[in-house]
């Protein structure tokens, strides 16, 4: 079968998601086409050509695509997939908002947070905040599929590079204009790729004392996280939220510090390979996927441990 994978990055690098989705759908299609939409992009297109199983690589630059908007972005993929019988993409923002217009050009039913592939037409995807998962069988000729880019480790990268295929089609975006772009200024690794994440929640009561989360994070060489909670709250920007409305992610280690445990916080972090969680009440749910707990005062707990590791 014929698959096509959007790749996702920021006109330099490529995502690390595009490497987890092209893993999974590896298991369906042992060798995929990749498209690299955007604009000076060609270093993202010669990294995607050394994604092992990648056959050709697709590169369309303008500055038309710099901010791969999705309503020009879609009609381009859609010109691009039709000779294809999988297009594949990470659940992210991006896909989340790439995909759905894709869909609806195509008359096709997509599938969403994809969590396992058992064959080619068979699909295990994530409901109800994971708390439900459905098995889905698809009839379409073309599959849409967004992948949970933490349900699958990263695909292998090859010395050999694939060919890339440089597509001259400009669609002007007459419906919607970028305005800004605002990142964090962290030298932190990002969330969805960190091998450590500490996140807080809205038991640490003020911006001030997320401090104590950052320099944890800080003495592990992670990346700090928080709850929709402390988000709303204003404790910290709502980049570093967690959770069914927020980022996915599965790191090796994830401290849960101060956050009672939450269905939706849960379906963000649930399959983070060692949790520990610290909360002064015993009963607090996320004790039920925590590996360690911790049951006392987070201010009492966490400076401590910042002492132990500053040793």
């Amino acid at each position: 079968m014929k698959t096509l994978v959007i790749a996702e990055h920021n006109n330099i690098s490529l995502s690390v998601l595009t490497l987890s989705v092209a893993n999974a759908i590896s298991s369906i299609s042992k060798t995929f086409d990749l498209v690299v939409v955007g604009s000076d992009c060609h270093e993202v297109a010669k990294q995607a050509s050394q994604i092992n199983g990648c056959e050709k690589v697709y590169l369309v630059d303008d500055p038309e695509y710099k901010y791969q908007l999705a309503e020009n972005t879609s009609k381009l993929i859609v010109k691009l997939v039709k000779n294809y019988q999988n297009l594949a993409i990470s659940h992210s923002t991006f896909g989340k908002n790439l995909l759905p217009r894709i869909a609806a050009q195509l008359d096709v039913m997509p599938i969403s947070d994809i969590v396992q592939i058992k064959k080619e037409d068979i699909f295990v995807r994530a409901m109800h905040a994971g708390n439900i998962l459905a098995t889905i069988k698809s009839s379409d000729t073309i599959k849409l599929l967004s992948i949970r880019a933490s349900a699958f480790p990263q695909i292998d990268v090859q010395s050999d590079s694939a060919p890339i295929e440089k597509i001259d089609v400009v669609i002007q975006n007459n419906q919607a204009k970028f305005i800004s772009m605002e990142y964090p200024e962290v030298q932190r690794p990002d969330l969805t790729s960190a091998d450590v994440i500490i996140a807080g929640g809205r038991a640490l009561k003020s911006a001030e004392n997320f401090c104590l989360i950052e320099e944890l994070a800080d003495l592990f060489g992670g990346s700090v996280g928080a709850t929709r909670a402390a988000v709303d709250a204003g404790y910290i920007a709502n980049e570093f939220q967690i959770g069914q409305t927020g980022k996915v992610v599965a790191p090796n280690l994830y401290f849960a510090v101060g956050i009672s445990g939450a269905i939706q916080h849960l379906a963000g972090m649930k399959d983070s390979k060692i949790i520990i969680a610290i909360n002064t009440d015993q009963e607090a749910p996320i004790f039920q996927v925590a590996d360690y707990g911790l049951v006392g005062d987070l201010f009492e707990i966490v400076p401590e441990i910042i002492k132990i590791l500053k040793k």
